[in-house]
Formats: structure tokens, sequence, C-alpha cells
């Protein structure tokens, strides 16, 4: 188990408190009219599943119910920080989209 500062109501609270929410920051496709079946497979749902340095989406479901962004290990369940989307994408920005 982990805990998590919710970035919005700027709360402690433990795992259980929020909903995973996928993989996050997943680039959409330019022309989804254009993509042939198996694309449109990978795309919604094929995932990346890293062992290290992981970008996630998570919901405060029995708190605020915003989203947030979270820089977790999967090896390790370490948190490198929770974001708001916005504050989010700019630190994975800066990073070169990486974890």
């Amino acid at each position: 188990m982990f805990v998590l500062t919710c970035p919005h109501c700027l709360e402690k609270r433990e795992e259980e408190e929020f909903s995973y929410a996928g993989e996050a920051f997943i680039a959409r496709p330019a022309a989804p009219e254009m993509l042939d079946d198996a694309a449109w497979g990978d795309y919604l749902f094929m995932r990346k599943n890293p062992k290290g340095w992981h970008w996630e989406m998570w919901s405060h479901a029995t708190g605020c119910r915003k989203f947030v962004v979270v820089k977790r290990n999967t090896a390790s369940h370490a948190i490198a920080g929770a974001w708001t989307l916005a504050e989010g994408r700019k630190v994975y920005d800066a990073e070169g989209g990486a974890a």
C-alpha cells in the first residue's frame, strides 16, 4: 500500500481512497477515421506495462473525485509526485515525455 497526496484537496490519503484510471498521457490518433481495426484496437487497449517509473492517472474516488497524475515506480511503489492534470503534463513534457 502507498500514500498519495491529492493536489486538489491537499490531503494525504491511502491508495484505497483512489481508483486507478490507467496510463497517463496517451496520444490520441491525429486522424482516427483513417485507422484500420488493428491500429484502432492497439490505441484503445494496448498499454505499457513497465517495471520501473510510470505515469498513471488516478481518481480521488472517496474524496474530491478529481483526477490526479501520479509518477509511480511499479516495482517499489515509490511515488515521485502527484499533480493536477495540467501540472503533471508540464512535468511530463519537461522530462521529455518519459519516465
